[in-house]
């Protein structure tokens, strides 16, 4: 498996503590991989999160990443609605930034 690019937000902790980042991005590589669960529908799981949760880049990057694996334009929209179904308009709001493509 390729290596993932390190996420913009823990780069300030890459540069104090390498070797705990390094972990991390092994750990989060090895759960988001397919397995039992297909890689793109824990990618618009996490998605769902990060729009409940109002984090804007994370759902474009990580629609992005769903998308990379495979994941359609209707299972993001639908996961928008799913979104928006147990976060209510704010998560709606945030959860608008999934169809960003940047």
């Amino acid at each position: 498996m390729a290596q993932a690019p390190l996420p913009p937000w823990i780069k300030p902790l890459q540069e104090r503590d390498p070797t705990f980042v390094a972990s991390y991005m092994e750990q989060r590589e090895r759960i988001m991989a397919d397995g039992a669960i297909p890689a793109k529908y824990k990618h618009l799981m996490t998605m769902i999160v990060d729009c409940i949760t109002s984090h804007p880049d994370g759902v474009m990057n990580i629609a992005n990443r769903a998308r990379a694996s495979g994941a359609s334009e209707a299972e993001i929209n639908e996961a928008v609605e799913v979104a928006y179904l147990f976060g209510g308009t704010p998560a709606l709001v945030t959860a608008i930034n999934a169809f960003r493509k940047a």
